[in-house]
């Protein structure tokens, strides 16, 4: 386990809690890894809501695929990122969603229960983490509603400029790399590839922003 502390420090699930009770604490959760080749389900929809996940290295995307077949990109989780603790917490019977390893992937699992109930040892850290844990779903809530805001404007048009100055803002700069490749953009924005990338060569025309592949520049 001690390979992971430098990422396991950067997880919102362990903050404060100090580097000599990290080791007891994940031995006291039974926290286990597991190793995920590039595309493999980490998490399937309709599996049980049992588990919460920390990515230790690679990355996942979480994905939500429709009746019909079309797939909706809900996030990207990278290194020290936390998933499926709000299916978990919330006590559903079966996951909505499925975890698609973007990469292969070193993913850390955790039974939420081990969580949720402070174990017979009393360990005096286990309120910290159960504090941190629900400060990471209120973040998750503001970002749920991030993309709300994102996805509910009426063009593709000022979705794509909602969500680049939205990551602009994040990266504290207006030249800045995404997540996506162009049809997984699509896919998060919920819009057709082909009228997405007409709307991105309008936009470079127009002198509103640069692109290649998925480095963007608002001018």
């Amino acid at each position: 386990m001690k390979k992971y502390f430098e990422i396991l420090k950067k997880c919102p699930l362990f903050e404060n809690i100090e580097d000599n009770n990290l080791i007891t604490m994940l031995s006291c959760l039974g926290a286990k890894i597991e190793t995920f080749d590039k595309k493999y389900t980490i998490m399937a929809e309709g599996r049980p809501a049992k588990y919460i996940g920390i990515v230790l290295s690679g990355s996942a995307q979480i994905i939500q695929i429709d009746y019909f077949g079309n797939r909706s990109i809900l996030s990207e989780i990278e290194p020290a990122d936390i998933f499926g603790e709000t299916f978990a917490c919330a006590g559903v019977q079966s996951l909505p969603v499925s975890v698609i390893a973007n990469d292969p992937c070193e993913i850390m699992l955790i039974d939420s229960h081990h969580i949720m109930h402070t174990c017979a040892n009393h360990c005096s850290f286990h309120q910290q983490l159960i504090f941190n844990l629900m400060k990471n779903l209120a973040n998750k809530n503001i970002l749920f509603h991030q993309k709300l805001e994102i996805i509910s404007r009426h063009s593709t048009r000022e979705k794509l400029l909602a969500y680049l100055t939205l990551q602009a803002q994040r990266k504290g700069s207006n030249s800045f790399d995404i997540p996506f490749d162009r049809q997984e953009l699509a896919d998060y924005l919920q819009v057709d590839r082909s009228g997405m990338s007409v709307e991105i060569s309008k936009l470079r025309k127009e002198g509103i922003l640069k692109s290649y592949k998925n480095h963007f520049e608002l001018l």
